[in-house]
């Protein structure tokens, strides 16, 4: 059996690709500029490694309390809610309420 020959193609048609955007003037000052502020980023935050872990540790907390906050909206509507409730709802919330409720309720009515 042959080697699949999309991969190195893919590969060598990106960096054609990159080379010929090269010879725009605009193109190659934009990567040059780019690529500094990623160096100096870069550095910045391998030399200042504990605020780089506060703020991935801001973001892991933000994204445990968005899942929270959900998971509690979801459980609240889940505990008897009035049905007739939703229907004060825009459309598109509405149905997706409905449809979280009804997922929720199959996998709830299947581990029982």
């Amino acid at each position: 059996m042959s080697k699949s020959k999309l991969l190195p193609f893919v590969v060598i048609g990106a960096v054609v690709g990159a080379t010929i955007s090269m010879f725009d003037k605009t193109t190659r000052q934009h990567t040059v500029e780019t690529s500094k502020k990623v160096k100096g980023t870069v550095t910045y935050y391998a030399e200042n490694r504990e605020e780089l872990m506060e703020i991935v540790g801001g973001k892991v907390q933000q994204a445990q309390n968005l899942y929270s906050t959900v998971n509690n909206n979801v459980q609240n509507l889940l505990q008897g809610q009035d049905p007739n409730e939703l229907k004060t709802l825009p459309g598109t919330i509405q149905g997706l309420v409905s449809e979280t409720i009804q997922a929720f309720s199959k996998k709830d009515n299947q581990q029982s």
